[in-house]
């Protein structure tokens, strides 16, 4: 297994600088990473610093609360993709659906997907599943299934909590194989990323990425 390729090298700090998102751009050429996950407004800078390499450029919208009204979702989806971004992760408007309205849930997800679609990038779809019971778990990602997301991914990093195997497994059984799931949010090293990946996740997003990957190349040495 190529873990590197697993994994979205994430930098969302608002005090991030420029500098900063230069390193990160650099760490993923040099490991290997699948994207870059930075806010908008570096996107067109990742762009520029990743062209022709295979690390793919990937922005949130409606980061990171999901209030955002859904025309301003799409919005800011089609400025994002006009500045080079390829991969899409954007909030569910968890409010709308702890009030049962499932409907306007999935009409503000598939807004994001088809606008991502149309510029050929892939949607993952965060539903901040520390704030949803199972149930509230179970219906988001429904949701997310029926608007066509490419993947359903766990958590923003910035709610009360981040990925769970447990959360992982319940999404995984939801969308089946068809649809990627991404676990994101206190995945801090080799073992968590691995039993991630053992309950169902496709893509992982971390800012611990060197870290996991040192630590895997070091355990791989020490197996011979």
């Amino acid at each position: 297994m190529n873990i590197a390729r697993l994994i979205d090298h994430t930098l969302l700090k608002p005090e991030a600088s420029r500098d900063d998102i230069r390193r990160l751009c650099a760490e993923a050429l040099k490991y290997g990473f699948a994207s870059v996950c930075v806010n908008p407004w570096y996107v067109s800078l990742a762009a520029e610093l990743l062209r022709g390499s295979e690390v793919r450029v990937c922005t949130v919208v409606g980061f990171p609360l999901g209030a955002t009204l859904p025309q301003v979702k799409v919005f800011e989806t089609e400025q994002v993709l006009e500045l080079g971004a390829q991969e899409i992760d954007m909030v569910i408007n968890v409010g709308a659906l702890r009030s049962g309205e499932d409907d306007a849930v999935e009409s503000d997800i598939r807004g994001v997907v088809e606008a991502s679609h149309r510029g050929r990038a892939i949607c993952k779809v965060i539903l901040e599943a520390a704030l949803l019971t199972q149930d509230e778990k179970v219906r988001a990602s429904r949701a997310a299934k029926n608007a066509g997301a490419d993947f359903v991914k766990t958590s923003t990093g910035f709610g009360p909590g981040g990925a769970t195997v447990e959360d992982v497994r319940l999404m995984r059984s939801i969308v089946g194989e068809a649809t990627g799931v991404k676990a994101a949010g206190g995945v801090r090293t080799l073992a968590d990323l691995q039993k991630m990946v053992a309950a169902g996740a496709t893509r992982i997003g971390a800012s611990a990425s060197v870290k996991i990957i040192e630590e895997s190349r070091s355990s791989v040495g020490e197996k011979r």
